[in-house]
């Protein structure tokens, strides 16, 4: 199950902390993701090479894997 930020604020207004939630955009949705430590080391130094952040190039590599997997469903430009 891939949680939103939407779905975060409404957990937390569920929760009752007294304060009012802003509506907040889902435009990006964020993950967490476990690497074998040779992999991870990997991004790391392709991230530093292309002088972007590790997850650019994780995202970069899944638009990619979907262009391919599923054309239709790739990046449309």
């Amino acid at each position: 199950m891939v949680k939103t930020v939407k779905d975060t604020a409404k957990m937390k207004a569920k929760k009752g902390d007294g304060k009012k939630m802003k509506a907040q955009s889902t435009a990006a949705v964020r993950a967490s993701i476990s690497f074998p430590p040779e992999v991870y080391e990997t991004l790391e130094i392709i991230a530093k090479e292309k002088k972007v952040s590790l997850a650019c190039v994780v995202r970069e590599a899944a638009e990619k894997y979907i262009g391919e997997k599923w054309p239709l469903f790739g990046k449309q430009e």
